[in-house]
């Protein structure tokens, strides 16, 4: 709970703050705004992380003081964990045997550590640092506004996800106030991709196909591709949203390949279809439009695994989509990873 996060930041003076495997906007711009924050409080604090910060994220305040390790090598009063589903997604060695705390926006997320402060009604971890400032009495400075704001724009797609709402505007609209200029945050966001980029993103929308409904669609992106291009992971990042750009798609599965017969699967849907339960049955999680897991088999049978389930998702949807249409209206706002 929020008031617990608040007890220990008080009461304790050394911190690390870190997060998931190949880090994206949410989980380093919350967790990079927490190190702004713990700043001001003047606590010893650090960023670590098992993986290095993608070139679209280099430019946020702090980026270049966070440390690669491939473990909590170091002793603390706490380390943060923000936006992972379980301990291990970090890849930490020896975290387990810290006091952790995690901190995370999606549903589904185990509660594996000490403290707990879980908010899915929050449209990105970064607004949850927003509250947290305002909890412990902290002024939203430049640097935390442009963090904040990056965790923001990633997690919502600029505003356009499902998981936008009124306060998250209103939230945007303060980090505005306090000096983030949104065209230059976007442009280093979403704009300074290498051309590698573009070159996988043919070969992956190339091998994009629909089932017979024409409401699945499924892609494929071998290591092959991403060896051939010289592309990094980051680089593929959104690739799957781009059929939902087509109207009748209403679910989407990218299979990235990252080990002989296995493959890190990204799924999105639109509307009522709840992609996280087709997840879970993988081990994995998320929330209803976006969420991930990890298949196994060939290629084909990985493909018509997914596909066949995601086709029950959204028949499921589709025909409850007139009785629930008012309720869902209601409903707890969902956030997209």
């Amino acid at each position: 709970m929020l008031s617990q996060v608040v007890e220990l930041i008080e009461s304790k003076r050394r911190f690390a703050i870190t997060s998931h495997i190949r880090p994206d906007g949410d989980s380093l711009g919350s967790s990079l705004g927490l190190y702004w924050l713990l700043r001001a409080l003047e606590k010893d604090v650090e960023v670590i992380m098992r993986d290095a910060v993608p070139h679209a994220y280099q430019q946020l305040p702090g980026a270049k003081q966070v440390r690669v390790t491939p473990g909590v090598d170091q002793s603390y009063d706490a380390v943060f964990v923000i936006e992972c589903s379980d301990i291990s997604r970090p890849g930490l060695i020896d975290l387990d045997k810290h006091l952790v705390v995690n901190i995370d926006h999606h549903s589904t997320t185990a509660l594996f550590g000490t403290i707990n402060w879980i908010d899915s009604t929050a449209s990105a971890v970064g607004e949850m640092i927003y509250n947290l400032c305002k909890a412990t009495g902290v002024r939203v400075t430049k640097e935390i506004a442009e963090c904040v704001y990056t965790a923001l724009i990633t997690d919502t797609g600029s505003f356009h996800y499902s998981n936008t709402t009124e306060r998250t505007f209103k939230v945007a609209s303060e980090l505005v106030r306090t000096g983030v200029r949104p065209a230059k945050t976007a442009e280093a966001v979403f704009a300074s991709y290498p051309w590698s980029r573009i070159q996988l993103m043919g070969a992956v929308l190339s091998t994009a196909r629909r089932d017979s409904t024409g409401r699945v669609a499924v892609m494929r992106q071998t290591a092959e591709m991403q060896q051939s291009t010289g592309a990094a992971d980051e680089d593929a990042d959104g690739f799957v949203n781009y059929p939902l750009t087509v109207g009748e798609v209403e679910a989407v599965a990218l299979l990235k390949e990252c080990a002989p017969e296995t493959y890190r699967t990204s799924l999105r849907s639109k509307g009522d279809v709840n992609v996280a339960r087709v997840a879970e049955k993988f081990g994995g999680g998320g929330h209803r439009n976006a969420a991930g897991c990890t298949l196994k088999g060939t290629w084909d049978e990985a493909e018509q695994e997914i596909v066949s389930l995601l086709r029950e998702a959204v028949d499921r949807a589709n025909g409850l989509k007139d009785t629930t249409e008012d309720a869902s209206h209601s409903s707890e706002t969902e956030s997209v990873i």
